[in-house]
């Protein structure tokens, strides 16, 4: 049985409760938000395992809230909307939006829009670079870089410096406690816990250095996180 969670941002109310009584048949959780801020106050909270978005939302519309989304990280989405020109899909794919399906719209059909995006989701995102604001953290490449107006900055990281700032930048807000960070460097034959504060003040130094103060974020005695509402 199924047991992801699935965040429907829908400004109506009968279209909202008709996804949910079809999802919750399917063995998806389910919660609701009526405008762009509560969808996305949700997903900041909550985490959703995907996201079926409206495009026209009150306060803030529907490629806004995709676009805070894709900064965050790559929570699947499905963009709905009663918008029928092609350019309208043509944006929902450029903004990032895994799949689009126009008003009116079987309730059945966006569960088996569901099912598909969620069952190809993990092999998709996998390698995707992940995008904070400015820094980029590439793991394909084993690379990261901030965009600078004068171009891209690469950070030049020593091998356990990406793989700590990969694991952070892949859940950003998240604390990290300092033995989790100590298992990501050499599961094997973990570092002392003071290591792993040396490699945090380099990595710390070098977003710096690239004009991201602050987004490296420690708590004393507990561990680290990377601020994802960092610009």
């Amino acid at each position: 049985m199924r047991n992801e969670l699935i965040l429907i941002i829908e400004d109506d109310r009968e279209t909202r409760a008709l996804l949910k009584i079809y999802l919750d048949r399917e063995g998806y959780r389910t919660v609701e938000a009526s405008d762009g801020e509560i969808g996305l106050a949700h997903h900041w909270t909550l985490k959703p395992d995907l996201v079926i978005l409206d495009v026209s939302l009150p306060r803030r519309d529907g490629f806004d809230v995709l676009a805070e989304i894709r900064r965050r990280g790559h929570t699947p989405v499905i963009m709905v909307t009663g918008r029928g020109k092609p350019i309208d899909e043509l944006q929902g794919y450029r903004c990032g939006a895994d799949d689009y399906i126009a008003k009116p719209f079987e309730p059945d059909l966006v569960v088996a829009h569901t099912n598909a995006v969620l069952g190809r989701g993990g092999d998709r995102t996998a390698n995707l670079p992940i995008r904070l604001g400015k820094l980029t953290v590439d793991q394909s490449a084993r690379t990261a870089w901030v965009d600078q107006p004068t171009g891209r900055k690469d950070l030049k990281l020593t091998p356990t410096e990406f793989k700590l700032i990969y694991r952070m930048a892949r859940s950003p807000g998240r604390l990290f406690e300092r033995p989790e960070l100590t298992d990501e460097c050499n599961p094997d034959d973990p570092p002392l816990e003071r290591t792993i504060d040396s490699h945090m003040y380099n990595l710390r130094s070098k977003l710096n250095a690239a004009g991201l103060h602050g987004m490296l974020v420690s708590r004393r005695g507990v561990g680290y996180r990377m601020d994802n509402t960092h610009d």
